[in-house]
């Protein structure tokens, strides 16, 4: 992999980019797939999803990663589908919900934001994590918002 720098032609990564269906997600693909780059994209909407995927040529993921089996998948699939990964683009996240909602979980029994939020990027890294090293030059890219708000954790 050669270094991804600003402005730089002629170099081709192969990115999986999370929460690549809507947003900022989607058009981070729609500009790295026409600097040609190679993108493995994820998302929870199958439909949204199979539009980016088409629109850019990427491989198309779907998953709910507020399951961990399903961030294990997700990080299988992408190995079995990129020739590498050399970026890593953690950018699916979730908000505070409606007002006065109350507290949810995820189906591994966790607070919903904290599972898709903090602990599906944080498991997803750690297994593509021996592939990017391979990559000898390899780039994790975390987004996070300012947009949530404080969850009581002590309620039920």
């Amino acid at each position: 992999m050669y270094p991804l720098r600003s402005g730089q032609t002629g170099t081709v990564a192969n990115i999986l980019i999370t929460g690549a269906s809507d947003g900022l997600g989607r058009a981070l693909a729609r500009a790295l797939a026409a600097a040609g780059h190679h993108l493995v994209v994820h998302g929870r909407d199958a439909d949204r999803l199979a539009g980016i995927a088409r629109e850019t040529g990427a491989v198309a993921i779907r998953a709910d990663l507020s399951s961990l089996d399903e961030v294990r998948a997700l990080a299988a699939q992408t190995a079995e589908h990129a020739a590498g990964i050399d970026v890593l683009v953690n950018n699916a996240g979730m908000g505070f919900g409606a007002p006065g909602a109350g507290r949810e979980l995820s189906r591994d029994g966790y607070e919903l934001r904290l599972a898709v939020n903090y602990l599906a990027p944080y498991l997803l890294t750690r297994l593509l994590l021996p592939a990017l090293r391979q990559s000898g030059y390899a780039r994790i890219v975390n987004v996070a918002s300012a947009g949530q708000r404080r969850v009581d954790l002590s309620t039920t």
